[in-house]
């Protein structure tokens, strides 16, 4: 009877490449390399040959004075070509320092399109075209990472994470690049109003923060086990991010003094969005350890708060008053739901662990 000699070649390390990194996030991260490299190696090359940015139908003042023309950011974009590149070829021969390379070819584009945007003082569609799948390829990157072993159930939860940061970074960023915008007295929504400077740049970002957030839903839905109300809490985040992405994208606000519409109705009433008390509800019950406690402090927080901003809505936006404290007191509402996002994304990693 013949026999089958196994190698290790056979047996241990297509073990070890499969738990790595699966087929289809291997074949979606080549596919991100492959599409960032090309674009940075052509439109950094057009901006090379003609420095003033006419082969690319890009005006030098865009950059704000930064830059005296686009050969630096030309070559610093064709580098990330080759870099890109380099990363491609890595992926693809399953390379050791894959994970290296990946990292810092997607890293460093995603550093590339954050100052960019702060240079140009706004977002263009092209940063989501061009970004978004920089995102995508860092998440399917963060399984070849040697000592971390994070599973797609990991990388889920630690989207709750990202939601929160990207949320209260796109604030501050906004905040700071609209001239006259006041953090104490103005809503987070006057961001992103009908007219609002910065509702190019806010929106793509509030969007994808809920994209995240939707992520991080499904990560505790897997999470939950027999955990009813936990299980109930994921469909409240889930509904909190549906919620928002309808309300970023298709119910703005308008700007101060103009004539109110069915459009700022939907606004308002979007904007109070049970879903966030309710998903930290189901939070209180889930949990039996300090988390409950915290939920509950956590909801005392969002109450007031939202109660004395919702006061000043008739008032005082729609009727183009002043609004004292509106911003802060919504900021507190806001930024305290996102720090309590970012701890039970701790927290539910670090029950997992124990399990």
């Amino acid at each position: 009877m013949p026999t089958t000699t196994l190698t290790f070649s056979d047996t241990i390390i297509p073990a070890v490449v499969a738990e790595r990194q699966p087929k289809l996030q291997r074949i979606t991260l080549l596919i991100v390399l492959a599409y960032e490299a090309a674009g940075c190696l052509v439109g950094g090359s057009f901006l090379i040959a003609a420095p003033d940015g006419r082969l690319m139908d890009m005006p030098v003042e865009l950059m704000h004075g930064a830059f005296l023309d686009f050969l630096i950011p030309g070559i610093i974009l064709f580098g990330f070509g080759v870099l890109n590149t380099a990363a491609f070829i890595a992926v693809l021969r399953r390379s050791q320092s894959d994970w290296v390379a990946s990292s810092l070819a997607l890293g460093g584009l995603l550093i590339w399109f954050l100052v960019e945007i702060i240079i140009l003082h706004e977002l263009h569609w092209l940063h989501a075209m061009w970004g978004l799948p920089v995102v995508l390829g860092l998440l399917v990157t963060i399984p070849l990472y040697p000592t971390w072993r994070v599973t797609s159930q990991k990388a889920a939860l630690y989207c709750g994470v990202l939601a929160a940061l990207i949320y209260v970074g796109t604030d501050i960023l906004a905040g700071n690049l609209y001239k006259g915008f006041s953090f104490t007295s103005q809503a987070v929504s006057e961001l992103f109003a009908i007219g609002a400077p910065t509702s190019r740049f806010v929106v793509p970002l509030f969007t994808l923060s809920s994209v995240f957030l939707l992520v991080f839903a499904l990560g505790i839905w897997q999470s939950s086990k027999q955990n009813r109300p936990l299980r109930l809490l994921a469909w409240m985040l889930i509904g909190n991010a549906i919620n928002s992405l309808v309300l970023w994208n298709f119910f703005p606000m308008h700007m101060r003094g103009a004539e109110r519409t069915f459009t700022d109705t939907m606004h308002l009433i979007l904007a109070i969005n049970p879903f966030v008390l309710l998903s930290i509800g189901f939070g209180v019950a889930a949990f039996r350890n300090w988390f409950r406690f915290y939920s509950i402090a956590t909801i005392v927080l969002l109450v007031v708060p939202a109660i004395y901003s919702f006061l000043y809505l008739p008032q005082g936006v729609d009727a183009h008053q002043p609004t004292p404290w509106l911003g802060l007191t919504e900021r507190v509402a806001q930024y305290g739901y996102q720090m309590w996002l970012v701890v039970l994304a701790i927290t539910t990693l670090g029950i997992r662990e124990r399990t």
